[in-house]
């Protein structure tokens, strides 16, 4: 059975492998495809496609867009994307711009708080990465004010903490649009980690349902018991196709493997080409 993973990150954004790296990790795991899904972001597609090229393994240009949903963040994966789609590309400019408004913000807290910091040094120390979250969690850990990313979060960085700035979100219409305006197919994203009832997420299922969503994840590396069974039953009631990955990050996430996720993970590339199907974007020369 070829194995994939549709769900990816690299250092283009919160990941900490490049886009070629990632390529030969895929090439260890034994996959034959993934899916390079980086946060309101495809610079590092281009990478990864020619990094591939010779290496007999197919890169899916991806993206995952983070969206406000009745005051929940909720996060669209968008596969199979035309990723050099002017109108498209554009769009993404304005995320990167919130994005620089925010992270201007978080250096603000940083510096009142004690945690002297500079948007200069900060860049250096990730140079060519579009800076996150994750990226001042680092930042405290190589400081040593926190042990590690975990206790970055957890004490500054986390909703709810000192050093917490919220995002500008698109809404999830918006979001999907943008998705297949790009010729890509739109999947919800690990829906588990919402924190939703279960109606909640059912309304959620048939809300983005209605607004084009092609698929939802029922395979991700956090899945336990009866997780998987109870996110494809969400699938079958609403329509969706399956899809799934290991969220990998690198060292951000060093629990996670690309493809086995946390040592369970098995996708098949039946689910891939069932997404595929349904895009009308990206199509491997």
């Amino acid at each position: 059975m070829n194995i994939v993973d549709l769900h990816v990150h690299s250092n283009a954004s919160d990941g900490t492998l490049s886009p070629s790296a990632l390529v030969k990790e895929a090439a260890k795991a034994g996959l034959s495809a993934f899916a390079l899904t980086d946060h309101d972001t495809v610079s590092g597609v281009e990478e990864a496609v020619n990094a591939a090229a010779s290496c007999g393994i197919e890169v899916i240009p991806g993206i995952e867009i983070s969206t406000c949903y009745k005051d929940k963040e909720i996060h669209i994966v968008g596969l199979f994307l035309d990723y050099t789609d002017k109108g498209f590309t554009d769009a993404l400019g304005s995320e990167t711009k919130r994005r620089e408004r925010r992270n201007l913000e978080l250096i603000r807290r940083f510096n009142e708080y004690g945690f002297a910091v500079s948007a200069e040094e900060i860049c250096s120390m990730f140079p060519d990465s579009i800076i996150t979250r994750a990226h001042f969690a680092s930042y405290m850990v190589k400081k040593g004010y926190v042990k590690d990313n975990n206790e970055a979060f957890s004490k500054y960085l986390g909703q709810g903490m000192p050093l917490y700035v919220p995002k500008e979100l698109k809404k999830p219409d918006e979001s999907i649009g943008l998705i297949s305006s790009a010729g890509g197919v739109a999947v919800l994203a690990h829906p588990l980690l919402y924190r939703l009832t279960s109606g909640e997420l059912r309304s959620l299922c048939a809300e983005l349902k209605s607004l084009g969503l092609v698929g939802i994840e029922t395979m991700y590396s956090t899945y336990r018991g009866f997780d998987e069974l109870n996110v494809r039953k969400l699938a079958h009631e609403f329509g969706l196709l399956e899809s799934g990955g290991s969220d990998f990050h690198g060292a951000n996430k060093p629990h996670i493997s690309l493809g086995s996720g946390c040592g369970n993970l098995r996708i098949s590339a039946s689910y891939m080409e069932a997404l595929r199907a349904k895009s009308r974007g990206f199509s491997e020369c």
